[in-house]
């Protein structure tokens, strides 16, 4: 919890920035929800990259990994609405913000193929590459939020919303129809 009660650091700097409360708790709310199942989602993955076979056959991974990009998918779906809400009352008159988060680090940038083959998962290793890179891109996004608030560096309206605006253009310009797919596979 943060100093404030509403949750995460994070949720700090959303909540203070909110126009209008309800935006702002929804807004968290659905962020929590996306931390959650792209941390699941990610988690999972990186269990069979260290050769962990949970769940025990090939056919339980794969319906593990579908449950996954479902629950994924569901969130980020959930979190289309609010966020668009809550960027169109956060937007300035002038858009010139810096995002606040950096680019995808080399720890995001895997080949899942012979991961995926080992685990006995047919999936297309492309999809799962994408949607691994944007999740731990927005997880890491959240986490240098609330490093922001712990180290007192005040995220300005502008750079809040520049780095909003990013997140929604990456995670829904594709990772949604990727994780779609996944979850169908």
């Amino acid at each position: 919890m943060s100093s404030t009660g509403v949750g995460p650091d994070w949720a700090e700097v959303i909540a203070g920035h909110a126009t209008v409360d309800a935006t702002g708790r929804r807004l968290i709310a659905q962020l929590r929800s996306c931390e959650a199942a792209s941390l699941a989602f990610c988690r999972l993955l990186e269990r069979w990259a260290r050769g962990e076979p949970e769940p025990c056959t090939p056919g339980r991974r794969h319906a593990a990994l579908r449950r996954a990009a479902e629950r994924v998918e569901v969130a980020l779906t959930g979190l289309e609405e609010p966020l668009g809400r809550y960027l169109l009352e956060l937007q300035t008159e002038f858009a010139e913000g810096r995002s606040w988060y950096g680019e995808p680090g080399a720890g995001e940038l895997v080949a899942w193929e012979p991961v995926l083959q080992k685990a006995g998962v047919q999936v297309a290793p492309g999809r799962v590459a994408q949607v691994y890179l944007e999740l731990a891109v927005l997880v890491r996004a959240l986490g240098g939020l609330s490093e922001s608030v712990r180290f007192g560096v005040e995220v300005d309206r502008m750079s809040l919303w520049a780095g909003l605006f990013d997140l929604r253009e990456n995670l829904f310009a594709r990772a949604v129809e990727d994780l779609r797919a996944l979850a169908a596979a």
